[in-house]
Formats: C-alpha cells, sequence, structure tokens
C-alpha cells in the first residue's frame, strides 16, 4: 500500500471528498497523526484510505476551512484529480452572467 503526504496546494476533489467524508463535522484533536519528515520537521497530518493508497493531508486552517465549503458538485468530472488551487473557483456571480446571455 502506499502511502502519500498531501500539502493543500496538492490537494483534489478526489482526496477532499474523501476527507468530508471521513471527518465531516470536521477533525478532532485525537485524529491528527504527528510525525517527523525526511527533514525532521514534525507534520501533523489526518488521514484517509483508498483501496491502495494511504493519504497523510497535512492540517492547516485552510484545510478545515475547504472541507467545511466543500460541495462535490462544484467540481466538474475532468477536474477532479486536478489540484484544488489550480481550479478556477465557481461563483455565483459567473452564474449569474452567463444566465444574462
Amino acid at each position: 500500500m502506499k502511502r502519500i503526504i498531501v500539502d493543500y496546494k496538492k490537494l483534489t476533489p478526489e482526496i477532499l471528498g474523501l476527507l468530508v467524508d471521513k471527518y465531516p463535522d470536521g477533525y478532532d484533536d485525537d485524529q491528527v497523526i504527528s510525525f517527523k519528515n525526511a527533514k525532521n520537521e514534525t507534520v501533523d497530518a489526518v488521514e484517509v484510505r483508498t483501496d491502495d493508497t494511504v493519504y497523510l493531508v497535512k492540517v492547516s486552517t485552510r484545510l478545515e476551512n475547504t472541507m467545511a465549503n466543500f460541495d462535490e458538485d462544484d467540481y466538474e468530472d475532468s477536474e477532479f484529480n486536478d489540484p484544488i488551487v489550480d481550479i478556477p473557483e465557481k461563483t455565483e456571480d459567473v452564474e449569474e452572467e452567463e444566465e444574462e446571455k
């Protein structure tokens, strides 16, 4: 089984969906794993699993906010494996402009 450390910048909608499913009300301190990385820095992360991979997602305030606002329907199927920071944010203003045309 692969173990992958994921930073917020590399977080995909797929992994974010796994996080929201596993931690629908957010995560508690006792669910956070602390470990030393290759640079001997302490890293705090939460774990989610697929059939073949264990993802350790680094904990941050930005991650918590993104999990709270996640809606799977906001993403196209083609975007589901792209890092969320690379996907343009969809806003209501854009949808309203499209409706006016």
